[in-house]
């Protein structure tokens, strides 16, 4: 039987280890968060390490706000490399959630969350509440003209 919504986020509350918990939780339960398709969701804790240590350095390059990252790391990096893991993915908008387990949704090993480059996460009150209210991504800003400085000069 696959594990419900309800029952992910249950247990990232639970999850003392993860310190955005709650934030994680609300965005998995929100209305306007869906469950994305996932062809391969079972993995293990090194495949994981090395995939979140490689998204870890390219986020901070990126300026990418992450929730759960070091939380996850830290707890992938505890396991042994062939533990297995079962992955959930969570999607709203431009933002994405990432669910590690042991496969039966209550024992929890961490949890991601993170939105595009250079876009702040909302507070956790101000999740989208539905598709209608969805936060879109902040405006690009102009492009230099630089033709248009040199006509000017």
């Amino acid at each position: 039987m696959p594990v419900t919504r309800h029952q992910l986020a249950a247990s990232i509350r639970a999850a003392s280890h993860i310190a955005d918990r709650e934030a994680i939780a609300s965005f998995i339960l929100d209305d306007a968060t869906e469950a994305s398709p996932n062809p391969f969701p079972h993995s293990s804790a090194g495949a994981q390490g090395h995939i979140w240590a490689g998204q870890s350095f390219e986020f901070r390059a990126s300026q990418v706000e992450t929730w759960g990252l070091a939380c996850l790391l830290k707890a992938l990096g505890s396991l042994a490399g062939d533990a297995p893991l079962v992955q959930a993915i969570f999607r709203s908008g431009p933002l994405r959630a990432y669910v590690y387990h042991s496969g039966d949704g209550c024992q929890i090993v961490g949890a991601v969350l993170h939105g595009r480059p250079g876009m702040a996460l909302p507070v956790a009150k101000s999740l989208p509440r539905s598709r209608s209210m969805r936060r879109s991504t902040p405006p690009h800003p102009q492009q230099l003209d630089l033709f248009a400085l040199v006509q000017h000069a």
